[in-house]
């Protein structure tokens, strides 16, 4: 078998007028809300059905930064597909709060995480899945308890990320859904090297694999809604670690195409102010996550260009510059906090 070889160029950020192929729908609202969220994914989900599986990342104890499970609550209230819906999450890779089932009900009891059944989905076991043309893996080790599910809902919140430069639909499947002791360790260390030997470009295309032999196994029943909100160049993982917010938030984004969705939240991110983005654009260049875009695409994982769509003015086609335009200075939304999530606030 030919040696694999990482791809180049993740530092590098291209911009949309320098992209060629097919274009995909990416809805916005500017409401960062449980309304907006409810908004956003109502535009997306005509083919979620049967059982569903919601993929979030439910944080580490106490973490300021996770989408609050208040807002998560009312969205799975109000939908019929999402009433008897389970949030899925598998145990951690590293030594912290949920690195065992026993320690990870208890995170999830802390942050609030009560309303729904909370599937482990590595809790008993592991199964592995195809990975269609990976050049690293051919196959992807994940919480046995995925097969028990028909469609996937991927609530992501989009920020930074130590490894990955920043953390979006595709970290929050690749990630989010390889089981704590095999699959992750396929992807951050690969074939016998120190814990965290995956770096750059080679991490990047190892995540993403992994998200495809997910995406793959559900077809065309799984969809994708990202908030920009709270955005630290920290993963939800850091918790109360997490670097301090300086990035505007921007608003909520949904797809039926990951790499459309990714793709135009990075997008946002270029398209602010040098003052507004340079932490979150520091961020991604020095990790090389762009690469986590190009090798998607190149995996046929879905479109690089897309038609940004204004849930807030009749549905028109909005630019980038719209989007970001006027964003509020950066202030902490306390209503995020422990007590308040638990009431329900917003």
């Amino acid at each position: 078998m030919k040696k694999a070889v990482p791809g180049t160029g993740g530092e590098h950020y291209v911009p949309f007028e320098e992209r060629k192929g097919n274009e995909s729908i990416v809805y916005f609202t500017r409401d960062i809300s449980p309304a907006g969220l409810k908004k956003a994914y109502e535009k997306v989900n005509a083919n979620i059905s049967g059982r569903v599986a919601v993929k979030a990342h439910t944080g580490e104890k106490l973490g300021p930064n996770i989408i609050p499970p208040a807002w998560i609550k009312e969205l799975m209230e109000a939908e019929p597909e999402l009433k008897d819906a389970a949030i899925v999450e598998t145990n951690t890779y590293y030594e912290g709060d949920r690195d065992t089932t026993e320690k990870h009900r208890e995170a999830l009891k802390v942050n609030g995480w009560d309303f729904c059944p909370v599937d482990i989905m590595d809790e008993e076991g592991t199964v592995t899945l195809p990975i269609a043309g990976g050049k690293w893996q051919k196959e992807m080790s994940h919480g046995s308890h995925m097969l028990n599910y028909d469609s996937m809902v991927t609530l992501t919140h989009f920020k930074g990320h130590t490894m990955g430069g920043f953390g979006g639909s595709n970290k929050n499947i690749g990630i989010g859904c390889a089981d704590a002791h095999i699959g992750k360790k396929w992807i951050h260390a690969g074939d016998g090297r120190a814990q965290w030997g995956m770096t750059m470009e080679t991490f990047m295309e190892r995540m993403t694999e992994s998200t495809k032999a997910t995406i793959d196994y559900f077809g065309k029943h799984v969809t994708y809604v990202n908030v920009m909100r709270n955005m630290s160049v920290s993963c939800d993982c850091e918790g109360l670690g997490a670097a301090p917010v300086v990035t505007p938030n921007v608003g909520i984004l949904a797809s039926t195409d990951i790499l459309a969705i990714d793709s135009a939240c990075v997008d946002l991110i270029y398209a602010m102010t040098k003052e507004e983005n340079k932490a979150m654009t520091e961020r991604i260049e020095t990790r090389h996550g762009h690469r986590q875009l190009s090798y998607m695409k190149e995996l046929g994982m879905g479109n690089d260009r897309y038609i940004l769509i204004d849930l807030d003015n009749g549905e028109k086609r909005m630019t980038l510059a719209e989007a970001v335009k006027d964003l509020p200075s950066y202030k902490l939304v306390k209503s995020n906090t422990y007590a308040d999530r638990k009431v329900g606030k917003k």
